[in-house]
This record gives structure tokens, C-alpha cells and sequence, in this order.
């Protein structure tokens, strides 16, 4: 009988460099089944290598069979070789494959090789590289079976009745008989079968279904097809699959219908990495992920950017998600050097037909997207081609349309991408929401919805305030949770994606980037992984996760509350208190006194979290959440904690079974003395697996940690750790023991149950994390959790008490990392001119320069390289003055005074919208007397197209203002690189100015601005600029002094002609005499020194150039004109 074998055991591994192209002298070490060989290393996640694999096994070869081996997945750039010879290549890291090896078989043993080529970048984000999915031996007679995924089930609902079309691709040498039983928990409900004559390569049969349950998100009824091929009526083969009955009905106006009733896609997109596993896939840990992404509400998931792997597919099937299944994230243009668009064209269709075969019978399919953000689409026509080329496989591979063809783009205001939308059935928007009224009625046949919404960044427990400043970056390289942290070309807020999509009534609904967190894109830094998910890469929940859970759940069924941030600050810092709840109407209280109480219209409203303002002051935080009649339905607590005292273990399950691949997740923490979670803690754990388990994998969230997944140590993060323990392959007991220096440590134990023999074929299970180098701090440590600013004298100063004392306190006391760090910075986190502050040890002395609000920061390194942890206190200085920026350091772009069309950018600076004017207003810049008319700006524009920028002293439209810069940015594009530009502006500003940029209908971030600081000595200095101009007997033009006479003295002061000096003056004016004598006297504090020059007769103003005698330092310079003189004076310039 043919069969396929799960062939994942006794594989070996090795890497060598690219350069180490053949399999020589290798050192193999026994490896499991799935792999991902780069997840081993934090610090090198990309390295470029070659893995070679390596299996040996002993076949009796048997006469007439053919020996296929089956991959679900290897990244990247595979070869195979079977007893030396090569039997075949696959490019595509995502896309399953087979070769056939058997003419490379010999009876007795047998050695495979395949060799893996990772060349980075070849990804936008985290890939993983190996034998990452399943790998399978099918063996079948070569003259009957059934062809791989060749079996094409199509289910449509007739009136009265289901008809269920099974297409199925065999060969058969002889005659032979096909038969199909569908079954429902085991239950026979309908069958049919066919005779099938030799040679026979297709055959088609209808069976029909009464009344059967229906498959849908709420309730996934599935039925079993049994397929069964048979000779001289032996079973020869039979296939099973999963397979459900549901209508999918997409209208442009009403959207979308699933078994007739109207419902909301609440989607997000996925990639495939599993945190600290890496690619290497495990369906336990999938399971689980989809348990929290549907507990959140979700119904629908799009494999972003690629195939998913199969059992993705099997578990949404059976768990209830509907699926877009997307294919490339690039086609023939690519992302990055080494991607898949080196082999698209060679390779696309036998992608496809991989791809579509596959999943094309799954119940909860979606849709088929043939890519992500094209640039193709944009480009040219050849985009067209290829998107009319791509729906053309798809269709030839799924012609019965057992789901429509989509495309996610960013693109969508563009031509190009319009005229591609009409070659497929659904038009996915990626961050375009404001385009979908406007699209739908320009095209009332489009079918729309957001296929790639949000992009809003948190960091899990990390918050950063105030909530209604917009922080995209700050120096922990951490993300608010509080909902303030976003990206210039995403929403603003969960609210808006919900709110967004909401109120769209024809858009089908709407895909979140992301659920989880993954490894890469860690928009806006270069940390390790990405910060966009509602749940963290270690499946610790963020924040947001709760706002929506709070829209996309029924209070009715489900009730919830949920308060963040946690409660322990500063006395009297003023926190912001959110509460998310899908309940009508929610109440907030502190130590049992009321703070407020909110109703909530998740319908129409746009309050959809509510906030308040509360000083902190120690206690409970409680929510209360009510339904319309007043009953109270749900609460939340949040407690003021201390030091953490002891550790405390969380399973999430008490067994598992031996199999080799279930997985048991262990969530550690740690409490104080009374029992409450210490929601900051920090502490280095140790972990310990002993007996029927192993560790194989500890992640706490945080994109800054690089310890090592694979390691024994790890610190907590806002007070979580993960520990996930696999099982082995025998029964037993399973110990777990953590411990931390200076706390009590915990225990556990779990029960490893046998598993059937079925189960552990083709299984290894010996890999386990090992005792690693540390590389955040050190072992023997107590990390910083918080750092208490206290102000004795409170927060405000004035002119009378123009200095305020404070000190810090560090918790834990006997923390590790005495050393902190203060500065004074605007609620953006950007340094601030309104105040210093001189620092002594854990105490300092805040000075004020001027009016304003302010904070005063301080922040600790815990022992690394990078700011761990911030903590700020709200102060206010009155009655005092402006203070001046200073235009020659760098003035952070998000530190505009006043702002249109723009929003706060990565790294401190601001992004401009794309649509539109926008405008950064700078005030209060004093340039001083030397001034300076270069400028650089650092940028980051995601575009080939240069990009303009005007700069204007003033304000546009105000009077006085003036355009001083028409600049064009034109570079090659580096991703979240800012590349800095100089330009030289038509003026030179002096003194206290304001500046504006101005950017119209065009989209990129600029970081800032800085000038370059100039010596007044070594400018053009006009000569109606004069500090002082002595005498009467002269004319003032705009910019001359002209007949000058008997004298006249002009003075500037204080020129700083720097160590290097000048030895050269350039003076351009205009002589009507003979010869003008000019006195230049030099004068500083040691004394004075005169030169002289003569400027001879000239009829038109020119420019003459003067040998001194070299002058250093800083002098105030004061050019005389004697009697008899008669001299126009425009501008002097000295030199060097």
C-alpha cells in the first residue's frame, strides 16, 4: 500500500562559510527535525552560511515503487542529493516540495544531503534557514496512486442540498476503482465511487450532501473525505483531508457574508517565526498562539508574506480562522540583494502550482494573494503583466474559484496599482483607509478591505508619558504601551484601525499588523525584533491586545476589563489611566474614592478607551465595568508592589505526552512580600529542566535582550520570563526549578504521558537549551526595577526660586547598577532648553532657564551598553523668560513648535503625510551674532523620486517672512537610515529667528536640523550690519553704506578669527576717487593693533583682496574712514 512517513529523525547538521561550496571533511552533530540554525545566535541572526543535512538510513528498494522525498519548507536555496547524485533543486524558502529519488536508491543504506545556501539579506524580516517544517518518505506504486495534492474538491450549496465535486489526478496502469466517503465524527454520511479505466489520468465525481453542519468561525464543523484508491480490489492507497461546507459571499457595498450571515473580518497578519523557536515549526506552539489570537477576537488571519506551513492551514481549518494565504512579498523587482526575485521568473509557476494545490480545499481559505506591496504594480506595465499572469496560475490551479484572488498594496493612490486591482477579484489596502471612500465610489465594483492596517509599536509594560505626546523613539529603544507610539505611515491608535474599519460598512474588514510580535523590522531602532504586535514575541499580551479584545468580543458572552499602565511610579507624576472594556460603561477608583465614570458607544463612538489623568499616589487602581442596566459584569485591579521576594511558576498545563514535540509553557514572575506581581521586575532567573522534558527555549519579549533563546539564563521583562519545555520521546516525570540571587526560588513538576508508536515515528528529540554566555550584565546581578525621583521642595520654580534639589532612590536598594544618568527633556523625551540640571551621585539641582514645562529624567544602563530604564517627574518653571534653542547642535525635528500635516517620525524627528502641505514651524533659535547660512538635514525618504524642501525664515503667509532654501533630496534609499544632506541657504541668519520647513505632497521623515557654525570673520559681513557705525556723514541702502565720508567708523564686534587666523581680507565696495584709505583696528582685551589697506578708484562695485598681517583669536574689528574719504562699502569677508 502507498504511504507517506513522517522522515524527520536521524538527520545530522553541520554549517560552513559561502565559500565552503562542497560537502568536505564536514563534522556533523546529530540534529531534530524541524530546524532553524540560525535561531541559536542572538547576535548573528543573519549570518551567511551554508547548512549542510545529513541522514543516513538502510532501504530494502522493492521492485515497481517510486521513493519520494517530500519538504515542507526549507529556507533557502536548497539542493538535494541522495548517494552523491543530485536529485533535485528547490529555490523558494516557503513553498513544499518533493523529489523523486529513486533511480539514486540502492538496496542497503542510503545517504541523503541537502544542502541549504542563506545569503542575507534575503528577507525584510527574520527568515530562520534549515529544514524548517516537515519532511516526508512517500512510497507508492509507480503505476497507481494518487498524484501529490491531487485531489480537488469543490462544495457548493444548491438549493436544497450541497454538491461536493472531487477531481482527483492518478495514474493507473490498469483498471481500477476510485471511492470517496465523507464522514462526520466517524459517521458515514455520503459516498460514491467510479470505476477507473487504464491509463485513466483524471477523474471527476459528485457526491451529494444533505443538510450537514456548517463550517464557520464560531463553530468549524469539519467532515473527513476519505479517498480511497483500489486494484484488483486491493487498497493500494487512501488519502485523508478535512473538509467543511460554507458559502463565502463578498459584496462591494454590504461586505462580507459567511453562510449568509454578515460579519466583520477581525484579521491580523502573521509571520511564521515562533519567538524563541524560531521558524522551526511546532504545531503545539501554533495551537496556542491561535488559542490567544482567538481569545482576542480574532476570525481571520493572513500568512504575511508567504506560504503558511501546512498544519497553519489544518489548525485554522479546525480552530475556526479564515485564511488570506499569501504568497510573495516581491516579484520581479526585489526588496533585498539576495530575495526571492533572483529566481521569480524561472521559478514562479512551479511556486504557484505548489502553493495552490496544497491548500486550495481547505474550509477555511479565504482568499489567494499573489503579493505584498509590489513595486512591480507601481513601476510599470510590466506589473499588469505579471499580476494578470499570477491570477492566470492561480485559476489554472484552483479553477473552480474555491476562493478569490487579492493582492495587498501600498499603492493603491496610484495608477499603476489601480490597473492591476482589476485584474483580481478583492482589492486589499495596506494602510490606505482614507482612500476607501473615495475608491469606492470611483469604483463601486471593487470589493475592498485592509489587507495590512495599525503598525502601531508597543513595547509590553513599557510606558511612556504623557499620553497625548506622540513618542515614536526614546533612548530605552522600547515603545509605549499607553498607545502614543506609531509609525508616520500607520494608524495613530488601535481606536483608529477599529474605529477605521468600523465605520466602513462596505470594507470586509480589516487585518492588524501584527498578532504576535516576530524576529526583525524592529521599527523605529535596530534591536532585534519587531515591536507591532498586540502580544510580544515570548506570547506575553500587550496592552492594546485588550483594546481589542474590547471591540471584537461580546460582553454579553465574554465580559472583560482590563487597566493599564501597572501602578508604580513616582509620588505626584502625573499618570494616564486607560481602561479597555467591550462593556457599555466602566468606572475608575483609587483607594475606593471614585476618579470617574465613562460610557462607552463601541458602535458610533470615538472614546473607545477612556483615559484619565491621575497623580500617583500608592494604593489600588480598580475597574469596574457595567452593563446597561448597571450590573456590575467585570473589574480589573492594578496594586502599588514592592521588591520582588520570591519567584512564582505559571503552566499552562500540568502534562504532556511524550511525543517528542508537545510543548508545556511555563510563565515565571515574581511577587513581592504580600503577594502582588512585581509588574517591573528585572531579575536574572536561572532555569533548570531535569528528567522526561527539556528546555528548549526562554524569551521574555524584549527586542534590546540578546541573551540567548537557547540559554539557561535570562532576565525578566516588566516582570515575565517564558520558559517553553518540549518533551522527549519517554514517559516520566518532568522537574522544573528556578532560582534568583536574592529571592526564593520555585519548583514544579509536570508528567510526561506515554505516546502511541504512531506518534513517535520518524521523531527525534535531543535538542535542548545549554548553559550560555551571558551577554546582558552578568550572573551574579540584581538589575535596577525603578528609580524614585523626589523633589523635597515640589516641581515649580520662578524667578525667586530659580533652583530646585532633588535626589533618587533606587529599588531595589542593593540593585547591582548603582550608576544613573539625569537630563532635562520635553514630554516627547527630547532635550530641553528650559532648564539645566549639574548632577552629584544619586543627587542633583535642576536650574531653570526659562519658561516653560519640562522633566527631568533619569535613567539607568542596568549593566549594559543602552539605556534599560527611564523615569521622569513633571516640573514647571514660571515668571522667568524665553529661553533660546541652540540652531548648532541637532533640533530634533519632533521638537516643532507648531506643526500642519506632519506627525512625529522615527528617532526624535517628524514625518510629512504625503497629501498636502506640510509644515514644521521652529521658534526661539538663536543663531547670535556669527550666524550661519549651511544646514544639514538628516533624512530617511523611502523613495527613488527626489524630494523637495523649502526652507523659510519665518513663517509662510506671516509678513517678513522669506523663502531662504529651495533644496532637493535626491539618494538612493537605506531602510530607517537617515542620510544626512548640507545645503547652503540665500541668507545668513543672525540673531533670534524662526524657521519653517515646508513639504508638499510628498511623504519621508527628517530627524532634524543643525547649522554649521560659522565665524562672523570668515561670512560675508554686510556693512549696513555694523554693531556701530560712528559718524554722520554716510547713506544707508538696504545693503550699503554709501559717501562715506570724514570720520566714519563701522564696528563689529567680537569675530572669532579661531587659533588659524586670517591673513587676508576681501572687501567688495566702490571708490570714486583716486584712493580710499582705510584704518582696520583689531582690538581685545590685551591691547590693539591697526592695518591698512587701500581701495583705488573703481566705477562700479567690485571686489579687491588684501594681504594682512595674520590675526588670531577674537577681536572686535572697527574699519575708519579718515577726512578726505569717499568710499560705497558693500560686504568684507577676511580668509585664512
Amino acid at each position: 500500500m502507498n504511504k507517506t512517513i513522517l522522515f524527520n529523525d536521524q538527520w545530522e547538521f553541520t554549517k560552513t562559510g559561502l565559500d565552503e561550496t562542497e560537502p568536505i571533511n564536514l563534522d556533523f552533530k546529530p540534529v531534530d527535525i524541524p530546524h532553524d540554525w540560525l535561531i541559536y545566535n542572538t547576535l548573528d541572526l543573519y549570518e551567511n552560511s551554508i547548512g549542510w543535512y545529513r541522514k543516513k538510513f538502510v532501504l530494502n528498494k522493492e521492485k515497481g515503487k517510486e521513493y519520494l522525498l517530500r519538504f515542507d519548507g526549507v529556507y533557502m536555496d536548497s539542493s538535494v542529493y541522495v548517494n552523491n547524485k543530485l536529485i533535485g533543486e528547490w529555490k523558494y524558502g516557503y513553498s513544499a516540495f518533493e523529489h523523486d529519488m529513486t533511480d539514486a536508491l540502492v538496496d542497503g543504506e542510503n545517504e541523503i544531503l541537502v544542502k541549504v545556501v542563506h545569503q542575507s539579506p534575503n528577507s525584510r524580516w527574520y527568515s530562520g534557514a534549515g529544514i524548517y517544517r516537515n519532511v516526508w518518505l512517500k512510497v507508492r506504486e509507480k503505476n497507481h496512486h494518487i498524484e501529490s495534492d491531487g485531489i480537488y474538491v469543490s462544495i457548493k450549496k444548491k438549493n436544497s442540498h450541497w454538491d461536493v465535486k472531487i477531481i482527483t489526478e492518478l495514474t493507473a496502469e490498469r483498471d481500477a476503482e476510485l471511492s470517496h466517503t465523507i464522514l462526520y465524527n466517524g459517521e458515514v454520511v455520503a459516498k460514491s465511487k467510479a470505476a477507473v479505466a487504464a491509463q485513466t489520468m483524471v477523474n471527476e465525481q459528485t457526491i451529494t450532501v444533505e443538510n450537514p453542519r456548517l463550517w464557520s468561525v464560531d463553530d468549524p464543523n469539519l467532515y473527513e473525505l476519505q479517498t480511497e484508491l483500489r486494484v484488483d480490489q486491493e487498497l493500494v492507497e487512501q488519502v485523508k483531508q478535512n473538509i467543511g461546507f460554507r458559502t463565502l459571499t463578498f459584496d462591494p457595498d454590504k461586505g462580507f457574508f459567511l453562510n449568509g450571515q454578515h460579519m466583520k473580518l477581525n484579521g491580523v497578519c502573521e509571520h511564521h517565526d515562533l519567538g524563541a523557536l524560531g521558524a522551526a515549526f511546532n504545531q503545539y506552539a501554533l495551537r496556542r498562539r491561535f488559542k490567544i489570537l482567538k481569545d482576542m477576537g480574532v476570525n481571520a488571519l493572513r500568512t504575511a508574506h508567504n506560504m503558511p506551513a501546512k498544519e497553519f492551514m489544518e489548525l485554522a481549518d479546525e480552530m475556526g480562522f479564515l485564511v488570506i494565504s499569501e504568497a510573495f512579498d516581491m516579484w520581479e523587482r526585489p526588496k533585498t540583494e539576495y530575495d526571492y526575485a533572483r529566481f521569480f521568473n524561472e521559478w514562479v509557476e512551479k511556486d504557484v502550482r505548489s502553493w495552490v494545490r496544497r491548500d486550495r480545499n481547505h474550509p477555511s481559505l479565504l482568499m489567494w494573494s499573489i503579493g505584498n506591496e509590489i513595486y512591480d504594480t507601481h513601476a510599470d506595465e510590466r506589473g499588469q503583466e505579471i499580476t494578470k499572469m499570477l491570477v492566470e496560475l492561480v485559476r489554472k490551479h484552483d479553477p473552480l474559484k474555491n476562493a478569490p484572488t487579492t493582492i495587498g498594496s501600498n499603492f493603491m493612490p496610484w495608477e499603476g496599482a489601480q490597473k492591476c486591482a482589476e485584474f483580481v477579484d478583492i482589492v486589499g489596502y495596506n494602510y490606505g483607509e482614507k482612500y476607501y471612500e473615495p475608491h469606492h465610489k470611483e469604483h463601486p465594483e471593487w470589493i475592498i478591505y485592509g489587507s495590512e492596517t495599525g503598525s502601531v509599536l508597543q513595547s509590553r509594560g513599557v510606558y511612556h508619558f504623557p499620553y497625548e505626546q506622540a513618542i515614536v523613539a526614546d533612548d530605552d529603544e522600547q515603545c509605549s504601551s499607553l498607545g502614543n507610539s506609531f509609525t508616520s505611515w500607520g494608524a495613530k491608535s488601535p481606536e483608529d484601525v477599529i474605529i477605521a474599519d468600523r465605520d466602513a460598512k462596505f470594507s470586509l474588514g480589516t487585518f492588524v499588523w501584527t498578532g504576535f510580535d516576530y524576529i526583525g523590522e524592529p521599527t523605529p531602532y535596530d534591536t532585534k525584533n519587531s515591536y507591532f504586535g498586540q502580544v510580544d514575541t515570548a506570547t506575553f499580551k500587550k496592552d492594546s491586545y485588550y483594546i481589542y479584545q474590547a471591540a471584537w468580543t461580546d460582553y454579553k458572552k465574554n465580559p472583560m476589563v482590563h487597566i493599564f499602565p501597572y501602578w508604580d511610579f513616582n509620588e505626584g507624576q502625573i499618570i494616564d489611566v486607560r481602561v479597555a472594556t467591550n462593556a457599555p460603561k466602566v468606572e475608575l477608583q483609587l483607594n475606593g474614592q471614585t476618579i470617574g465614570v465613562k460610557e462607552i458607544d463601541h458602535e458610533h463612538g470615538y472614546e473607545l478607551v477612556p483615559t484619565w489623568k491621575v497623580p500617583f499616589e500608592k494604593g489600588e487602581l480598580k475597574a469596574i465595568a457595567y452593563d446597561e442596566e448597571g450590573n456590575i459584569i467585570a473589574t480589573d485591579i492594578k496594586r502599588t508592589f514592592g521588591d520582588p521576594r520570591k519567584i512564582r511558576l505559571h503552566p499552562d498545563k500540568e502534562t504532556l505526552v511524550a511525543n517528542g514535540r508537545d510543548l508545556i509553557f511555563v510563565e515565571i514572575t515574581v511577587e513581592d512580600e504580600n503577594g502582588n506581581l512585581v509588574e517591573n521586575a528585572s531579575n536574572r532567573v536561572f532555569v533548570e529542566v531535569t528528567g522526561a522534558g527539556r528546555l528548549v527555549g526562554l524569551d521574555n519579549g524584549d527586542s534590546t535582550d540578546y541573551d540567548q533563546y537557547k540559554g539557561k539564563s535570562r532576565r525578566l521583562f516588566n516582570g515575565k520570563l517564558m520558559a517553553m519545555i518540549a518533551a522527549k520521546t519517554e514517559a516520566g516525570k518532568i522537574n522544573i526549578a528556578v532560582k534568583s540571587k536574592g529571592l526564593e526560588g520555585a519548583a514544579l513538576e509536570f508528567e510526561a504521558l506515554p505516546a502511541n508508536e504512531k506518534e513517535l515515528t520518524g521523531i527525534t528529540a535531543i535538542m535542548e537549551n545549554s548553559d550560555m554566555p551571558i551577554v546582558m550584565g552578568q550572573e551574579d546581578e540584581v538589575p535596577v526595577r525603578k528609580i524614585d525621583i523626589i523633589s523635597p521642595t515640589g516641581t515649580l520654580l520662578d524667578a525667586d526660586h530659580k533652583e530646585k534639589t532633588i535626589e533618587i532612590k533606587l529599588h531595589p536598594e542593593n540593585a547591582t547598577y548603582q550608576d544613573v544618568e539625569f537630563s532635562i527633556v520635553s514630554d516627547g523625551g527630547i532635550p530641553s532648553e528650559i532648564a539645566t540640571i549639574e548632577t552629584d551621585g544619586h543627587k542633583a539641582k535642576v536650574i531653570a532657564l526659562g519658561d516653560g514645562k519640562f522633566r527631568v529624567r533619569c535613567t539607568t544602563k542596568n549593566g549594559t551598553d543602552q539605556t534599560k530604564l527611564i523615569s521622569e517627574l513633571e516640573f514647571e518653571a514660571k515668571g522667568i523668560g524665553q529661553a533660546y534653542r541652540n540652531p548648532y547642535e541637532l533640533i530634533y525635528g519632533g521638537s516643532y513648535d507648531e506643526g500642519e500635516g506632519i506627525t512625529t517620525g522615527n528617532s526624535r524627528g517628524f514625518a510629512t503625510m504625503g497629501e498636502g502641505r506640510s509644515l514644521a514651524v521652529f521658534r526661539n533659535l538663536d543663531f547670535g551674532k556669527d550666524g550661519s547660512d549651511t544646514v544639514t538635514l538628516p533624512i530617511f525618504a523611502n523613495t527613488h523620486d527626489p524630494c523637495y524642501i523649502q526652507i523659510w525664515e519665518g513663517v509662510p503667509g506671516e509678513e517678513g517672512s522669506e523663502l531662504i532654501g529651495d533644496l532637493v533630496y535626491h539618494k538612493e534609499p537605506q531602510w530607517l537610515t537617515w542620510q544626512p544632506e548640507t545645503y547652503r541657504l540665500a541668507k545668513r541668519l543672525t540673531g533670534i529667528k524662526t524657521i519653517s520647513f515646508v513639504v508638499e505632497n510628498q511623504k519621508f521623515d527628517i530627524q532634524g536640523f543643525y547649522f554649521e557654525k560659522q565665524s562672523r570673520a570668515f561670512v560675508k559681513n554686510l556693512a549696513v550690519e555694523a554693531d556701530i557705525v560712528y559718524g554722520d556723514t554716510f547713506t544707508k541702502t538696504e545693503t550699503t553704506l554709501e559717501n562715506i565720508g570724514n570720520n566714519v567708523s563701522l564696528t563689529f564686534k567680537d569675530l572669532d578669527f579661531t587659533d588659524g587666523g586670517a591673513t587676508k581680507i576681501v572687501i567688495s565696495g566702490r571708490s570714486p576717487i583716486e584712493k580710499n584709505t582705510i584704518h582696520i583696528r583689531f582690538t581685545d582685551e590685551d591691547g590693539e593693533s591697526v592695518q591698512i589697506v587701500e581701495f583705488t578708484r573703481t566705477d562700479h562695485y567690485e571686489e579687491k583682496i588684501f594681504e594682512i598681517d595674520k590675526v588670531t583669536g577674537r577681536k572686535d574689528v572697527t574699519f575708519i574712514f579718515l577726512p578726505g574719504s569717499k568710499f560705497d562699502f558693500a560686504w568684507f569677508e577676511f580668509k585664512k
